[in-house]
Formats: C-alpha cells, structure tokens, sequence
C-alpha cells in the first residue's frame, strides 16, 4: 500500500487545515502504539506551512509507506529555495525555525529543485506501520458457498447468491478465527448499522417526526425485510410487544450453516424499537437457523421489559 497522493492550493488555508487533519487519521490509523505521531502532526504543519510561505499556488504531497516508516514528499511551482537547519541567529527573529523543528523529528530531511522549475521537500516521518499479519489461508471446501447448483449454465454466478455466499461466509470465517462471540458481534454491529440507515429512510420517505408507532415499528420491519427476500408477517403489534412471524429467510438454507446470523434480525428489530420505545428486548422464539419450520420474533418494547428475559438481547435508545 503504500502511496496516496494529494493536491492542495496553498492560498486556501481551510484546504491546507482539512489536508493536515487527513493526513494525521491516515498515520494515527496505520501507526504501530509506539509511533510519535506528535511528531508527525508537527512536520507535516511545518512542512505544508513552509509550501506555503515560499510557493503560495499549485502544491501536491505525495506519501510513500512501502517502508517501514513513511516518507512524505511536497511538491511546489515556486522559485526554490535553500534548506535551512540552523535557528536564525537573531532568537527575537520571527520564523525561521519551522524546518529546524522538522529536522529533530524526522529522518532524512532534504530539499532539491525540480528541473522544470520548483521544489521538492522530503521528510520521513516519525511513525512506523505496525507488522501486518500474513493471511494466507487454506481454502475450505467443505459447505462453502455458493452452492454449486446456484451456478448458471456458463459457470458464473449470479449477484444474488454471491452476495448472500459473502455475508455467510464472513460470519463463518470471524467464528473459525475468532469464536462465535466475536462473530455474532460483527454481526450484530452491521445490523445496528444497516438498521439505522433503514430507519431514517422510513422516516424520511413518510415525512415521520418524533417516535414511531408500534404499527409503523412492525411496518418497517415487515418492509426492510421484504426488501432482502424475507417473507416476515405480523402477528401482533400493540404498545407493549411486537410479535413477527417468518416464512423465508433472506440467506435461505444458508443460515442453518450460520444461525449466528441470527443476530442481524435481533439487532435490525431492537436498535429501532429501543429508539422509538426508550428501550427493547427481542426474543427469538423460533428460527428456520436452527431447524424450526418458520421463525417467531417478539420484540417486548419500553425501557422496562430489558433484563427480563436470559435468553433475550436487550437494546438500549442510542442515537443515530
């Protein structure tokens, strides 16, 4: 990975700030715990700030971290100049001491002219990328999906059961590598996610305000169900409970291989009750993953039914 490349206007300070702040995420989010990213931060102002003081216009950084540690590069259309290290002899002086600083915090400090006309600064920043694990894995051929009678007749797949093969075995490979824990976790994150987004685009294609009614609750999850190929139905719905039964589950056969799943539904149907409830618990009485011949959802709705049951997932209202 290892080379990213931007384009800055130096007469724009608001460019040169958000360019600052990406490049400071992009090394916070790769550096190994023991980096000085301080440090970085500090080149990478005085380096930019230097751009601009001696070539105002057109600029491009360039980070290069097929290395260990990553080294930046600034390029300018302006009249060159000569690197300074040394602190202005007058220490009352104004500036002066930017590329002095940059010197003590990272290696390799030079500055050259390009031939048509310009400056480069080069710098290799205090930070290291932490060691990547190799992932070389054995390929797993038992009940890996797609299935082979899903194939069309030139030996493709379609979308359909690509994307419903990745989700399956995603949730399989975090189980193997990690324990079901951490898979139903993962899951459970991506239907929070995925909820929310759901949520507000219900809300925003009805013109909702303020709560949801358990009717609309029950609506929404009968629709966004739907959507993905779920046949769920409502049972009930008042404002103590929603109950939902399910004649087909979106991943089909394929979450008998991966009931963790499971906790999709649980997180879609409880993060938008608990947002609209002050709280939830949903119990999955029944499900296809497991052998039952349909499934059966209850979803118990106010802050007061959560730590009721052992065997339900208890949501609380958090925002978004």
């Amino acid at each position: 990975m290892f080379g990213l490349d931007f384009y800055f206007d130096a007469n724009d300070a608001t460019a040169i700030g958000e360019l600052r702040r990406e490049l400071g995420q992009y090394f916070r989010r790769h550096a190994a715990p023991d980096s000085d990213v301080e440090g970085a931060d500090l080149a990478l102002s005085e380096l930019l700030s230097n751009a601009v003081r001696h070539a105002p216009g057109p600029a491009w950084v360039h980070v290069d971290w097929s290395e260990r540690r990553p080294r930046v590069e600034i390029h300018d259309l302006g009249p060159g100049f000569t690197l300074p290290i040394a602190a202005p002899e007058d220490p009352r002086a104004p500036g002066g001491r930017g590329l002095m600083l940059v010197s003590h915090v990272t290696d390799d400090l030079a500055s050259a002219a390009k031939r048509a006309g310009g400056s480069k600064v080069t710098a290799r920043m205090p930070v290291q990328r932490s060691v990547e694990r190799s992932l070389d894995p054995p390929r797993q051929r038992r009940g890996a999906l797609p299935a082979p009678e899903e194939a069309a007749a030139d030996g493709t797949f379609a979308r359909e059961p690509f994307l419903r093969a990745l989700v399956v075995q995603l949730a399989h490979a975090v189980e193997r590598q990690s324990g079901p824990a951490a898979a139903e976790a993962a899951v459970a994150q991506v239907g929070a996610d995925v909820g929310g987004r759901m949520e507000d685009e219900y809300r925003r294609a009805r013109d909702v305000v303020g709560d949801l009614e358990p009717a609309q609750i029950a609506d929404l999850y009968v629709r966004l169900k739907a959507a993905i190929g779920g046949d769920f139905y409502v049972i009930e719905a008042d404002a103590d409970k929603i109950v939902l039964g399910n004649r087909r589950c979106p991943f089909g056969d394929a979450v008998t291989r991966a009931p963790g799943l499971c906790r999709m539904t649980s997180s879609v149907f409880g993060g938008i009750a608990a947002r609209n409830s002050g709280g939830a618990a949903v119990v999955l009485e029944e499900r296809i993953a497991v052998g039952d011949p349909e499934c059966r959802v209850v979803v118990w709705l106010g802050p007061d039914k959560r730590g009721r049951w052992e065997t339900a997932h208890d949501y609380a209202p958090r925002d978004g």
